[in-house]
């Protein structure tokens, strides 16, 4: 008896964590997909950095990666289709975790992993970072971009 209660209790816990953490989850993904559709399209290593991202950070494991996924091909896809409203969208997903600062700073973290190439971030890649730093109202000196650390790939 009370292995099943222990188990109730756990799966209860997991519905309430997956409930708590379900803006940040969408946040993330709209965030991410904003910065990974920027130059126009979305490519294989910003693909397996959200992966990473879902598998490896503690508020998302509660998730399947797929459903994650999923969101963030939903953002890509909306933004694509509709540039204006998809982005529109995107952003007003990120805007509902934005009273949190510590949520608002991994938010541009996760962004500038996802961004993030052979140590490079693109230019437009690093403005739209720089825009969701000002949307939270981060300082992107908080984050490290604007520092001589960063290398800006001109190329992309």
């Amino acid at each position: 008896m009370t292995s099943f209660l222990n188990h109730l209790t756990k799966l209860y816990q997991e519905r309430v964590e997956r409930y708590r953490n379900r803006p940040f989850l969408k946040a993330a993904m709209a965030a991410c997909a904003l910065v990974a559709v920027v130059d126009g399209k979305v490519s294989f290593s910003q693909r397996v950095r959200v992966d990473q991202i879902l598998e490896t950070l503690d508020k998302l494991k509660v998730y399947d990666p797929h459903e994650g996924v999923d969101l963030f091909n939903d953002f890509v896809d909306r933004i694509l289709a509709s540039p204006k409203t998809g982005h529109a969208k995107a952003v007003e997903a990120v805007q509902s975790v934005a009273e949190n600062k510590d949520t608002a700073r991994m938010l541009i973290r996760l962004c500038l992993a996802v961004s993030e190439r052979n140590g490079k971030i693109s230019m437009v890649e690093q403005v739209e970072i720089v825009s969701l730093c000002n949307l939270l109202g981060i300082d992107p000196s908080e984050v490290n971009l604007y520092s001589e650390n960063l290398h800006l790939d001109a190329n992309d």
